[in-house]
């Protein structure tokens, strides 16, 4: 994004400098005109409180009562799971305005940042900054989100982690110029609006295909006369099929005795695991086993065209082995479908899977019956799903085809303004790189 070469140059109308002169500090090496500050002399630090949950007076009202599981990846908090009451507030004392940095400083989330878009209060497990005259909340936000790490280090190796509120307040960040927080949190900001945008864009596709699979997939395409089957209504020309019957082998990863932690190598034949089916991206993952161990399980080798099923902790997903995918085993957290190709269609039945209601809950109600809450061979067998004519499934398949080749472009599109915002942040917050005002 940036040359070295050029002294100052701009991008978007918004000029950088490379910075030439550092001081050593306590925090690392800054810009000499920066200074290094404590959080308490640079606005107020306030601890949250939690209403008592018992009185209803306190509870269910317009004021956001912000816990860290509010917090997401996006700066502003702008809905919580719950809300209280004025009352509730003036209970826990001061509402934090709008702009207030929160930092969580109690449990696994330690050193998440957010800013508060409304007037709020918090729980005991946030401390909240109200900023003073000389200090940008939004700055404040981005500086303190890139030096995370350094926050949680604060926290020692307690069983839950905390921060005590007096630890709090004497944690050091660079501080620029104000007129330089402000242009340095414009930039980053802008960022974070284009990623929050990409993701409206997402979620309205993820929306428009929930919505598509779940017509065509009850519906089908052009079709007038139904028929009621126990998986409900569908087409005349449908039928209910299990698992079995349109698969040529179903198969479950090797047991904990078959594949051993220290069986496993960084090279060899790939071990594909729950990742690959998450992501759908059969290049990532560096498990592999040795040529020797597996020949030993040759059985549970995945061919170009398999349907693999998560079928341990995140149960019920699915994605296709594509042609050009390394030669390899499942996890044990896997299972294969090899189907019947002139039956179905493995894309088709990968969508059955991932979209399909009726299917979904099959796999929840049967996963949930073991005590180990997984899916087994037998179980997987005996799925039902609605099989179309084959000339129908390839029109269903092109359909959602499209709708995933434009939620992947988006995708990577919000990979991408993820990688620039990071180098941004290296740059900008540590001052190699300065925005002119």
């Amino acid at each position: 994004m940036f040359q070295q070469k050029k002294k100052e140059f701009k991008n978007n109308e918004i000029s950088f400098y490379w910075e030439t002169e550092f001081k050593n500090t306590e925090i690392g090496r800054i810009p000499k005109e920066w200074k290094v500050m404590k959080i308490k002399d640079i606005g107020k630090v306030i601890t949250g409180k939690t209403p008592p949950t018992g009185d209803r007076e306190y509870w269910n009202g317009e004021i956001p009562f912000i816990t860290p599981a509010d917090m997401g990846d996006s700066p502003y908090v702008y809905t919580t799971n719950r809300y209280v009451t004025m009352e509730g507030a003036e209970k826990v004392g001061k509402l934090l305005p709008e702009n207030t940095v929160l930092v969580v400083c109690i449990g696994s989330t330690i050193g998440k940042v957010a800013l508060t878009y409304k007037e709020s209060v918090t729980n005991q497990q946030i401390n909240a900054i109200i900023c003073n005259r000389e200090t940008n909340p939004n700055y404040l936000y981005y500086t303190l989100l890139f030096n995370s790490w350094r926050l949680k280090s604060f926290s020692g190796i307690a069983a839950v982690p905390i921060i005590k509120k007096s630890l709090f307040e004497i944690f050091k960040i660079p501080l620029p110029p104000l007129s330089e927080q402000k242009k340095i949190a414009e930039v980053l900001s802008t960022v974070d609006e284009a990623i929050r945008l990409v993701d409206e864009s997402i979620a309205r596709t993820e929306r428009l295909k929930k919505g598509l699979m779940q017509e065509l997939l009850t519906k089908g395409i052009g079709h007038k006369e139904f028929k009621q089957t126990e998986m409900g209504k569908m087409p005349k020309e449908w039928k209910v099929v299990t698992l079995e019957s349109i698969s040529l082998r179903i198969k479950t990863g090797p047991f904990g005795s078959q594949l051993k932690k220290d069986e496993l190598s960084n090279s060899g034949f790939k071990v594909y695991t729950q990742e690959n089916i998450l992501k759908n991206d059969f290049e990532i993952g560096d498990l592999y086993i040795t040529p020797e161990k597996f020949r030993k399980l040759r059985n549970m080798e995945v061919k170009p065209g398999d349907v693999l099923l998560t079928i341990r902790g995140t149960i019920g997903y699915s994605a296709v082995v594509p042609a050009n995918a390394k030669r390899g085993i499942i996890h044990s957290n896997l299972a294969y479908i090899r189907v019947k190709k002139d039956i179905i269609i493995p894309e088709f039945l990968s969508q059955l899977i991932n979209g399909y209601q009726i299917l979904r809950y099959q796999i929840q109600a049967f996963s949930s019956s073991t005590t180990l809450g997984a899916l087994y061979a037998k179980v997987i067998k005996r799925l039902k799903i609605p099989l179309p004519p084959i000339r129908e499934q390839q029109k269903i398949i092109e359909i959602f085809s499209t709708i995933d080749k434009t939620l992947e472009i988006k995708r990577k599109r919000r990979e991408k303004l993820e990688r620039i915002k990071k180098a941004l942040m290296d740059l900008l917050l540590t001052g190699k790189v300065r925005v002119k005002v």
